[in-house]
């Protein structure tokens, strides 16, 4: 049977807020299951047949050694299951239905990408004692900016996973990020 071209409508919400308490794992994103993840009451009033809400929070404790500031970083990417929703009458297919799964993974690839190069970044810099609480927040600031405008041109180039062509495309670009932040990461520890 051949899959009708459908346009099948996702927002993202993401909120990237500050917390601090958490932890963080770099091995893999975390795979995405409608029956994990997706917990809360759909908003039928909205256009979008799904929705994975999901946090980036992070902190850090500072310390001075030798006049140069060094911070132990607390990185995490979460996904709030209770605020995260599916419109089931809409994907009765099971095709449909798992080709939403696969974009709505692709978000949470992304934010995995956010985690690692978060880690990276705010983490390898020197920063300047009198003002680094400024520097990382305007460092942070500027990750959280370009990783949510990656995240809203990923729905828009692939129709919000409609364009499978497009979908392909960004698969490969996630993954390409994906491996790129991992090796940098890995040169990191070496």
């Amino acid at each position: 049977m051949a899959l009708k071209k459908l346009i099948i409508p996702i927002l993202l919400l993401l909120l990237l807020s500050l917390s601090f308490a958490f932890k963080q794992d770099f091995t893999q994103p975390v795979q995405l299951n409608w029956e994990t993840y997706f917990k809360g009451k759909a908003d039928e009033r909205s256009p979008f047949i799904a929705l994975t809400a999901m946090t980036w929070e992070y902190s850090y404790n500072s310390t001075l050694y030798r006049n140069r500031v060094v911070i132990k970083l607390k990185n995490e990417v979460r996904i709030d299951k209770n605020r995260s929703w599916v419109k089931w009458d809409k994907i009765k297919d099971p095709e449909v239905r798992a080709s939403l799964l696969h974009h709505e993974q692709g978000h949470v690839n992304i934010q995995y990408i956010l985690l690692s190069e978060a880690e990276r970044v705010l983490k390898n810099r020197n920063y300047s004692v009198s003002n680094y609480k400024a520097q990382i927040a305007e460092l942070a600031n500027q990750i959280s900016s370009y990783f949510d405008t990656m995240q809203r041109n990923y729905d828009e180039e692939t129709e919000h996973g409609s364009n499978h062509k497009m979908q392909a495309r960004w698969d490969r670009i996630i993954e390409d990020k994906m491996e790129e932040s991992r090796t940098a990461t890995l040169a990191l520890q070496k």
